[in-house]
């Protein structure tokens, strides 16, 4: 797929293959940044691994060989944004316009995916203490928008769509926990695939610290990491803690929002909201979502049609803390390869667009008028 990668302005082209190196999904829309999102709709499970290598969720207890991640060293601060409860959260004024609008076109277009799909592309990783961190070389204008933190790289871990650390197509993602810092890197490849030896290369990082809330409208001296920074998603927004995990599918309880993709064609042009920041490479109208809509179940919907508790636990917690429009691809919701133990690919696809509603976003920040200032961490 064609990635933009867009950064102060400037666009840069970068090619990555059609599809995720596993997985059986449709080919991927043209994907929308640092971050374009893959499109498998498949994946093989693999269980939580050793000393911090694949985690089965952003915030699950996993304990293997003498490593445990606990919940607290794995969430972010319970103020953030992804974690309110929003069934009572005010509709924004275009909500009808533009899921009619959706509703009218489908979610995707003849030929790609046309109903909502589960994508379990996605690997989390969890690095221990002991796990050193490693540098890795990016393009040099990822600067200012992008971290340069050396990272580290449990052994045995994974990245997006890969058995290991190598990415052949290009579009991976790097997702790795290690105390209060997550790490998620864009385009991240190792040569060869292992935590030690080969070349390591990405195109955009992102650190968090898991202790701040990014998402206060009055953080000075910007929103979150910066109005108008890259990231490791179009958006710029945290992607693990959003991934449906396979622990809490056979919990039946999703305790936090998720983020979807849609092709560019439905997403707005050159504008976001927040708690986004970012853009990728949209070319939708004016009926179309803005990066960072965040969509609702509507609260009369029968969870009993939906065709098993997976499914059911999913939708009560769109209706409970809704979906957030993260980035460029088929129209489908974010989890980790081991959630496909827990729910078919297919499982919600009965939900169209004119069952949600998008909650008020607020101003509809020009992405053109922004010079990214950003917000960085310690390390």
């Amino acid at each position: 797929m064609d990635v933009a990668l867009l950064a102060r302005g400037s666009l840069v082209l970068l090619w990555a293959g059609a599809a995720v190196a596993c997985g059986s999904g449709a080919a991927s829309d043209a994907a929308s940044s640092a971050g374009g999102q893959s499109s498998s709709s498949a994946g093989s499970g693999s269980g939580a691994s050793v000393a911090g290598t694949s985690a089965s969720s952003a915030g699950s207890s996993t304990s293997s060989a003498g490593n445990t991640s606990t919940a607290s060293a794995q969430s972010f601060v319970a103020s953030s944004v992804f974690y309110q409860d929003i069934s009572k959260a005010a509709v924004d004024s275009e909500s009808s316009t533009i899921l009619a609008a959706l509703q009218a076109s489908g979610w995707g277009d003849t030929g790609k995916r046309t109903t909502l799909g589960v994508d379990f592309s996605f690997e989390v990783n969890t690095a221990d203490a002991s796990v050193p961190r490693r540098t890795f070389t990016q393009p040099s204008d990822a600067l200012p928008d992008c971290d340069t933190a050396p990272i580290p790289l449990p052994a045995g871990g994974k990245t997006e769509g890969a058995d290991n650390y190598a990415c052949a197509d290009g579009d991976c993602h790097l997702l790795v926990y290690q105390g209060p810092r997550l790490y998620e890197l864009y385009q991240s490849n190792v040569t060869g695939g292992m935590a030690t030896g080969g070349t390591f290369s990405g195109s955009c990082l992102v650190v968090w610290d898991l202790t701040r809330d990014y998402w206060q409208a009055a953080a000075p001296p910007n929103f979150a990491r910066g109005d108008g920074c890259n990231g490791a998603d179009a958006g710029d927004f945290p992607i693990a803690p959003l991934l449906l995990t396979a622990d809490e599918l056979a919990a039946k309880q999703v305790s936090h929002a998720m983020r979807f993709t849609i092709s560019n064609n439905r997403i707005r042009s050159a504008v976001y909201v927040h708690p986004m920041t970012h853009i990728g490479g949209p070319t939708g109208g004016p009926t179309t979502l803005p990066y960072g809509s965040r969509l609702r179940l509507r609260a009369d919907y029968d969870l009993t049609t939906l065709p098993n508790d997976a499914a059911r636990a999913v939708a009560k917690a769109l209706q409970t803390y809704g979906m957030f429009l993260a980035d460029g691809g088929n129209i489908y919701i974010s989890a980790t390869t081991e959630a496909s133990d827990s729910i078919g690919g297919s499982d919600l696809g009965a939900l169209m667009p004119t069952d949600f509603e998008m909650l008020d976003g607020g101003t509809r920040i020009n992405w053109k008028d922004q010079n990214c200032t950003r917000t960085p961490v310690a390390d």
